[in-house]
C-alpha cells in the first residue's frame, strides 16, 4: 500500500508528466502553416532580392559620379556643361528612385513636418514622414523627475504599412506624406481629423486618418486606400502593418517598471492573454486578434481593429539591461485584409491613457484586463471588495494612507468573527496541552507516532476540539493578502502619493540610500522604513502565536526556526516594493496584534476547561462507517510498519 510521501511523489511525476505533454501539444498546435512559412520565406527573398539591387545601382551611381568628375576639366568649365552634368545626375537620380519606389517614387524625399493634435488630456504629434503618430504627451502626469510625459517620441517609435507595388517592397516609413490640414486643439464635445495622404500618382493615394475629440484618450485611425487596387499587387490579398516603440522610464523604480510592463492581446473569442513579464519573448499568434497593447506599469497604449487582425500576428518584448532611458521595447507585426477595391478602409483605434480600471472596462473589450489584478479569487477580491473599497473612500478623503488604513481597518472589522474563533479554538488547544504533552510521553519512540497520533485525534474527538479551527480566518485572509500584493503596484492612484516619509506610495519608500552605487546582495541600495516595520511586526506577531499555542514545546525546532527566517526572507523582497504594500503588511498585522492581545485579556479560559470538561461526559458519538475504515487502515499501516 502507498503512504501518503508516495502518492504525493506518483502525483507529482505525473503532473509534470502532463505538463510536458500539454506543452508539446500547444506548440504543435499553435506552430504556423507550411503556407505561412512558405508566403513568409517569399517575403524575405523578394526583400533580399530589392535590398540587392538597391546596393548594385548605388554601387553603379558611385563608379558613374567619379568617371564623370574626372572627365571635367577643373578649370575653364562652361555653365552650360555643368548644367548638363547637374542635369543628367538629377535624371539619373529620378531613375534610381522610379526603380526603387516605383509609383512611390515622387513621395520619396522631402522634408519631415510635424502636426499636432491636442485636448485637455493628451498631446499627439504626427509626422509627414511615414504618416506616423511620433509622439504622446499625457497631460496632468509627471515624471518621477517632474518632467513631461511622453508614451514615446522622436525616433523612439514606428509605425508601418508594408506591401509589394510596381514590384517593388514598399514600407510608408520611408516614405512622405502631404496633408491638407493642419494642428489643431479640440475641447468638450468637439472633434476634428488630420488626413495625411501618401499618393502614387493622380487620384491614387493611401490614407492614413486621426480622428481626436475632446476630453478623450482615444485617437480614431483609419487606414483608407483610394485607386490603388491597379498598384498594390494583385496576389497580395493582406498587408502588414510594423509597430514597435521604446517605452522611457517615468517611474522611481525602472526595476518595478520591467516587471510590470509587457505585451498584451485579445483573440476573437475573448480571451486575453499576455506576453511574460520577467523575460524577453516573442509569438507567433496563430489565430485572429482584437486588439495589442503595448502595457506599461501605470499607462497602457493599444491598438484595436473595429473588425480583427488576421492571422498572423507577430508580438516581441525586449529588454535591454544595459539601458537606464527605456524600460522595454515593444514590437507587433499585424496582418489587415486588402480586397483590390478602388475605395476601401481598415478601421482602428488607438488608446493612450493611464491603467485606471474604472476608465478601461468602460471602454469594453476587457482592456481592464491589462490590469494585473490576480486571478482566480484573488481577481474576484480586487473587483468586488478592495477596488470599490478603494474608490469610495477615494471620494471623500485626500491621503491614500488614510484611505489604505481605513480599509485595513474595515477588513479587519469584517474578519473578526473569524478570528474570535479562531482564537477559541487555540485557547482549547492551549487548555489541552497537558494532556497532549502526557501522550507524549506514552509515546516516546518513533515507531509509536501512529499510535501518538491516533491518542491525540481521540482525545480531540472527546473533548470536541476541532484542530483545524485556527485554520480558517488564514484561508480567508490569504485571498485578500495576496489580491492586496497585486493592487497595490498596479493602482495608478496611489502613483506619486506622499504620505509620512514616502514621497510614493507606489514605489519603495527610502530613508537612506547606500552612497557610492553599493548594494547588499538580496536586500539592495536604499533601506525601507516601512518594510522594517512590517518585518517587525511580522517576528513580533510570530512571538505572540507561538506563546499562545504553546509552540517552543510542540513545534519541531526547524519549524520554530522557519516561522522565524520567513519574514527576514520577505524583508530583502519587500525593500524593493510599493511602499503601500508594505505600509499595509505592517498595519494590518499590528491591528491583528492588537486583536489578539485583546481576547487573551478578555477570555477567560477556566471557563473553556469547564466546558471541555462538561462536554467529555457526554456518552461519545457512534462512529461513521467512513471513520472506522479511516482508523483500520491506520492500524493496518502501523502493523505493517
Amino acid at each position: 500500500m502507498l503512504n501518503q510521501n508516495d502518492n504525493n511523489s506518483v502525483s507529482s511525476i505525473t503532473g509534470i508528466v502532463l505538463i510536458f505533454v500539454i506543452l508539446i501539444g500547444y506548440s504543435l498546435y499553435t506552430q504556423p502553416s507550411e503556407e505561412e512559412l512558405r508566403s513568409a520565406q517569399e517575403q524575405r527573398d523578394s526583400i533580399a532580392v530589392v535590398e540587392s539591387e538597391i546596393e548594385q545601382r548605388a554601387r553603379q551611381e558611385s563608379s558613374q559620379e567619379r568617371n564623370t568628375a574626372s572627365s571635367l576639366s577643373p578649370a575653364g568649365e562652361s555653365t552650360v556643361e555643368t548644367n548638363l552634368v547637374n542635369q543628367g545626375a538629377d535624371s539619373a537620380r529620378l531613375v534610381d528612385l522610379q526603380n526603387q519606389y516605383g509609383s512611390f517614387a515622387s513621395s520619396s524625399s522631402g522634408e519631415e513636418k510635424l502636426y499636432v493634435m491636442e485636448n485637455e488630456r493628451m498631446r499627439v504629434t504626427v509626422s509627414s514622414l511615414g504618416g506616423r503618430v511620433s509622439a504622446v504627451e499625457l497631460k496632468g502626469f509627471r515624471t518621477y523627475d517632474s518632467l513631461p510625459l511622453y508614451l514615446f517620441k522622436g525616433d523612439s517609435s514606428l509605425f508601418s504599412l508594408n506591401f509589394f507595388a510596381d514590384n517593388k517592397s514598399i514600407s510608408t516609413k520611408d516614405l512622405y506624406f502631404t496633408t491638407n490640414g493642419a494642428s489643431f486643439i479640440v475641447e468638450g464635445n468637439s472633434s476634428n481629423t488630420l488626413s495625411m495622404r501618401l499618393y502614387a500618382g493622380e487620384d491614387k493615394y493611401i490614407e492614413f486618418q486621426y480622428t481626436l475629440a475632446g476630453n478623450s484618450n482615444e485617437v480614431g485611425f483609419n487606414i483608407n486606400f483610394h485607386n490603388m487596387q491597379n498598384t498594390i499587387a494583385a496576389n497580395a490579398n493582406y498587408l502588414t502593418m510594423d509597430w514597435s516603440a521604446y517605452v522611457p522610464k517615468q517611474e522611481k523604480s525602472l526595476k518595478n517598471e520591467r516587471i510590470n510592463s509587457t505585451i498584451y492581446y485579445r483573440f476573437m473569442d475573448d480571451e486575453v492573454d499576455y506576453l511574460s513579464e520577467t523575460s524577453d519573448e516573442s509569438e507567433a499568434l496563430a489565430t485572429k486578434i482584437k486588439w495589442v497593447a503595448f502595457k506599461q506599469q501605470f499607462f497602457t497604449t493599444y491598438l484595436s481593429a473595429v473588425s480583427n487582425f488576421e492571422k498572423p500576428t507577430y508580438v516581441e518584448t525586449f529588454t535591454d539591461e544595459e539601458s537606464n532611458a527605456y524600460v522595454k521595447r515593444f514590437a507587433a507585426n499585424f496582418t489587415i485584409p486588402y480586397n483590390h477595391m478602388s475605395s476601401e478602409s481598415f478601421p482602428m483605434e488607438f488608446y493612450f491613457g493611464p491603467n485606471n480600471y474604472n476608465v478601461l472596462k468602460e471602454h469594453g473589450q476587457d482592456f481592464e484586463k491589462v490590469i494585473p489584478l490576480g486571478w482566480g479569487i484573488f481577481g474576484w477580491v480586487n473587483k468586488g471588495l478592495i477596488i470599490p473599497i478603494f474608490d469610495f473612500l477615494g471620494k471623500y478623503i485626500d491621503s491614500y494612507g488614510i484611505i489604505i488604513l481605513l480599509m485595513t481597518i474595515f477588513i479587519k472589522i469584517i474578519l473578526f468573527p473569524l478570528m474570535y474563533k479562531s482564537y477559541q479554538s487555540t485557547a482549547k488547544m492551549r487548555v489541552l496541552k497537558p494532556e497532549i504533552d502526557e501522550i507524549g510521553e506514552k509515546y516516546p519512540k518513533q515507531e509509536d507516532n501512529m499510535k501518538k497520533q491516533q491518542a491525540v485525534m481521540a482525545m480531540y474527538k472527546k473533548t470536541g476540539v476541532n484542530p483545524l479551527g485556527g485554520c480558517l480566518p488564514m484561508v480567508v485572509q490569504m485571498p485578500i493578502l495576496i489580491a492586496m500584493y497585486r493592487f497595490f503596484p498596479s493602482s495608478i492612484e496611489l502613483r506619486q502619493k506622499a504620505f509620512l516619509w514616502a514621497d510614493d506610495l507606489s514605489a519603495y519608500d527610502s530613508i537612506y540610500d547606500f552612497p557610492n552605487d553599493f548594494s547588499i546582495p538580496f536586500y539592495g541600495d536604499h533601506i525601507s522604513l516601512f518594510t522594517l516595520l512590517m518585518t517587525g511586526a511580522t517576528l513580533l506577531s510570530v512571538k505572540m502565536n507561538s506563546e499562545m499555542t504553546g509552540g517552543s514545546q510542540m513545534q519541531m525546532p526547524q519549524m520554530k526556526m522557519m516561522m522565524y527566517i520567513m519574514p527576514i526572507m520577505f524583508l530583502g523582497f519587500f525593500n524593493d516594493f510599493a511602499s503601500a504594500l508594505s505600509y499595509y503588511y505592517f498595519i494590518a498585522t499590528m491591528i491583528t496584534f492588537g486583536q489578539q492581545w485583546a481576547m487573551r485579556k478578555f477570555v477567560d479560559e477556566d471557563a473553556i476547561r469547564a466546558k471541555i470538561n462538561e462536554h467529555q461526559k457526554k456518552p461519545a458519538p457512534k462512529k461513521s462507517s467512513f471513520q472506522k475504515r479511516l482508523e483500520k487502515m491506520a492500524k493496518d499501516r502501523g502493523y505493517k510498519g
